[in-house]
């Protein structure tokens, strides 16, 4: 109660007795007192928040919403997990192919291609080749005779992109066994329209290497294999060449067989690679010109034959995307390889960019092929690498043959994802 000097004074200057009431309305002390839900809706008292806080704290009271998140956090975690086993598996490959092979793997395959589709860059027209084609100094045909041994040298192979460029078609000496021209090497502009790419082009004469199909660490994957899915040292002496595999084996349309041991299914009329116990191998159709045989070490099939007894059929052209592997953007014109036998017994490998099927199988067929299949395509798992001893002929150092090619050329020399091929001197 005020003294009467206060109340005087409290008149005089026309104050009001009591609490003075706040000038926004309410008092903030006694807005702690208002019954629920008063309130609430004025945003100078937070009460909108504190509104959607009790809807949020209602919400996962509920025992149902609460089975939800724990299956979401749960499947957030296997995701996770799954993701980092992808990426940091042994094998080679960098983040993106490995998170696109994940992708794939896990029935994402359509976003995946959707990504690609967006970034996919057209071949260009026109422009020359970004490396010399000229054969160096000292890389023509040399070999020294040997009684009773006739070295097959292929014949120079006609352009087909206009007049050659100096050394276009020409071959030159990769390798020799035992003095003698054991693996060629040649590159050829495969396209008179994209003018600037290059195909590498291979000839490799089985009487002086021998073949090895090996076993990739994640395709086929572990397993009774009896061979590594690298080049470890130790096992490295006359190692000249190794080459890339054909599809994952699960969209290959046949199987993978090694050592008696087989992952998929050896598919009638699918084109085979046969290893056989000497060294050698074969192409044809599964059951067809190829079979099971007791000499069989190894078969590797990839969809179907783009050459067959000479000839490249027309189905090279029909249903691309659908017959002959899904690429980046949907494009036709990508990077692809491809593997056949000449009539003579050569292995001829072709790999480049801006490949369709159609000029794969030409290529192969005017190297010499009678019978050859479509390996793997996309840039990331094309290699073909061959190997200079150097004064080290138990660590040779391996050379990509294309400079283009992305992978690095000791991609073999680690445990690698995808099986392959390595050829030995014999």
């Amino acid at each position: 109660m005020l003294r009467p000097a206060s109340r005087r004074a409290s008149q005089q200057s026309g104050a009001p007795d009591g609490p003075q009431p706040s000038p926004y309305g309410r008092d903030p002390e006694q807005a702690e007192d208002l019954p629920p839900g008063d309130g609430e809706g004025d945003p100078r008292l937070g009460g909108g928040r504190v509104k959607g806080r009790g809807r949020v704290r209602r919400l996962l009271r509920r025992p149902a919403v609460r089975v939800i998140l724990a299956l979401i956090a749960v499947f957030c975690c296997w995701v996770a997990f799954s993701i980092g086993q992808a990426v940091t598996a042994p094998g080679g490959g960098s983040l993106s192919s490995k998170l696109a092979e994940w992708a794939r793997d896990h029935y994402l395959g359509p976003v995946v291609t959707f990504g690609e589709w967006l970034t996919y860059q057209p071949p260009k027209v026109g422009g020359k080749p970004s490396f010399s084609l000229a054969v160096p100094s000292g890389g023509a045909v040399k070999y020294k005779h040997v009684h009773g041994f006739r070295p097959i040298i292929p014949k120079r192979l006609a352009a087909m992109a206009g007049p050659p460029l100096p050394g276009e078609g020409q071959w030159r000496v990769l390798e020799t066994v035992k003095g003698q021209p054991a693996m060629f090497g040649t590159f050829l502009r495969p396209s008179s329209v994209y003018t600037s790419y290059v195909a590498g082009i291979v000839s490799m004469d089985q009487r002086l290497v021998s073949f090895q199909l090996r076993p990739g660490a994640e395709d086929p994957g572990p397993g009774h294999w009896n061979a590594q899915p690298w080049i470890p040292p130790g096992t490295r002496t006359g190692l000249v060449a190794t080459f890339n595999g054909g599809f994952k084996i699960d969209t290959s349309g046949g199987g993978f067989y090694l050592n008696g041991h087989t992952a998929g299914t050896l598919t009638d009329g699918a084109a085979s690679v046969v290893y056989y116990k000497n060294g050698t191998i074969k192409i044809g159709s599964w059951n067809q010109e190829v079979r099971m045989t007791p000499d069989v070490v190894g078969v590797r099939q990839n969809l179907r034959l783009i050459v067959d007894h000479g000839r490249v059929p027309a189905s090279v052209n029909e249903d691309v995307l659908g017959s002959w592997g899904a690429t980046l953007g949907g494009g036709y014109y990508v990077w692809r390889s491809g593997l056949g036998v000449t009539k003579d017994g050569r292995v001829i490998f072709v790999y480049g960019p801006a490949l369709n099927v159609s000029e794969l199988a030409g290529l192969l067929q005017r190297a010499g092929a009678v019978e050859a299949l479509q390996l793997d395509i996309n840039p990331f798992w094309m290699s073909f690498e061959y190997y200079k001893t150097d004064g080290h002929p138990s660590d040779p150092t391996p050379v990509n043959l294309l400079p283009t090619q992305q992978q690095t050329a000791y991609r073999y020399y680690s445990v690698y994802s995808r099986d392959f091929t390595a050829v030995y001197a014999r």
